[in-house]
């Protein structure tokens, strides 16, 4: 067999090393437009703030490759041919594929805005996106970032550390309103300002203002003018269609559409990652997913298939984890952002606004637990994932919560502080 793999990210490398290992035989061609070589996305921030060198995201040494048999062709794949199972590459190059794997990944959305073409507008998605940055954010005082996702708090960071200004414009009245719950959006909100971040909320980006075709400032959706020399569009990613798009015989919507084994609607063809799109996504999922975890788990489904074990995709419990600057953020599961019917939380914060843990469950079935927000104290996967598959009730979770906790030995535990907060609350609940 020989398995071509569009992309490098962790979901096409995922993929290769899954293959080699079941099938040690089969060729394999890794090709990518973005790097050389496979890197570590979630540690771009590190290599801006000086953190880590460039060499250190390499997960795997230069020789691993060639050891391992795996073909790595830096180029864009121009054209897919899926009749005659063939690919045209950037560089001239012609290659068939016995079975085709499209890890095309994400890449920024934008929204048309006027000026989002000046030098110093950029988003955060690549390593070419990273050395745009480094370049154009070089001995400038002033930046804004819009949006209050992810991306955007990693780039306010990013820019602190280098003592630039930064302004954030967040369109909801909270940070990352759409997914955090009012009381640990405010934990996010405290280091932010004690980050001396100026965070907009409630305030959206109307216009880029240039000068010689660079950026000089921003026009706020209030009308506000703020001055800048850098801005960051953290308004998330959407998937990167550039090569299924020109194909006839794929199927897309948002993404690339995919059946529960990630088959494409061209046989032999598979799509896996940021790029894919569940036809049928299972119960209280969503159809594109686009977390590091999750590409590494369809990367590593999609190679059982592909190697003659078909294997459906199944991700289990959600799980994100992230850090706002000295806050970390951990989460499974299913924490609404507003409550919702038939759901109930206990919520417990430290006073210092530097520890808070919430849990949900379902009152109506049990008091199954449904999920948890960890802010500042580590909780162990296994665990968690564990209760949750077992729809354990909460009563059980409280009697065993000690053993969650991940932290390190010499971390103090609140688990005393949480068990009397969260039994107050349950007896008030049903009192």
């Amino acid at each position: 067999m020989h398995l071509v793999i569009i992309g490098n990210g962790i979901t096409g490398v995922s993929c290769a090393l899954t293959v080699r290992r079941l099938q040690p035989e089969a060729r394999i061609t890794l090709v990518s437009d973005e790097t050389p070589h496979h890197y570590s996305r979630t540690a771009l921030m590190y290599v801006y703030m000086g953190h880590l060198r460039p060499q250190d995201i390499k997960p795997y040494a230069d020789w691993f490759w060639p050891e391992n048999r795996l073909e790595l062709v830096y180029a864009t794949a121009t054209a897919l041919d899926t009749d005659r199972k063939a690919l045209s590459l950037s560089n001239g190059q012609h290659l068939s594929y016995d079975k085709l794997l499209l890890a095309t990944g994400s890449v920024s959305r934008t929204y048309g805005w006027p000026g989002q073409e000046l030098v110093g507008v950029q988003g955060l998605y690549s390593l070419p996106d990273l050395e745009q940055m480094h370049r154009h954010t070089h001995g400038i005082a002033r930046a804004v970032v819009v949006g209050g996702g992810l991306i955007g708090i990693e780039l306010a960071e990013m820019l602190h550390s280098r003592g630039i200004a930064v302004t954030m414009l967040v369109r909801d009245d909270r940070y990352w309103g759409s997914v955090l719950p009012a009381a640990e959006a405010a934990l996010v909100d405290q280091q932010l300002r004690e980050h001396h971040i100026d965070v907009r909320y409630g305030t959206g980006l109307a216009e880029i203002l240039g000068t010689d075709g660079h950026v000089r400032a921003v026009r706020t959706s209030h009308g506000e003018e703020i001055e800048c020399q850098w801005v960051g569009l953290a308004t998330g990613v959407t998937p990167n269609l550039d090569l299924a798009a020109s194909c006839a015989t794929l199927e897309i919507d948002r993404g690339i559409l995919v059946d529960d084994y990630l088959q494409t609607s061209a046989p032999d063809v598979y799509a896996a990652g940021d790029c894919a799109q569940h036809r049928q996504p299972a119960a209280g999922e969503v159809p594109i997913e686009q977390l590091w975890y999750t590409g590494r788990m369809q990367g590593e489904t999609v190679a059982h298939t592909l190697c003659g074990q078909p294997t459906r995709y199944r991700r289990g419990p959600w799980f994100n984890s992230a850090k706002f600057f000295h806050l970390e953020y951990q989460t499974y599961g299913r924490v609404p952002a507003e409550p919702e019917p038939g759901e109930s939380s206990c919520y417990w914060q430290h006073p210092n606004g530097r520890h808070a843990l919430r849990i949900t469950f379902r009152p109506a079935q049990n008091n199954a637990v449904t999920g948890v927000n960890a802010m500042g104290i580590r909780q162990c996967h296994e665990v968690w994932e564990a209760w949750l598959r077992a729809e354990t009730p909460v009563q059980q979770v409280l009697g065993q919560l000690g053993k969650a906790n991940f932290d390190p030995e010499f971390f103090r535990r609140h688990e005393p502080d949480m068990l009397r907060s969260f039994k107050q609350q349950l007896v008030a609940a049903y009192t």
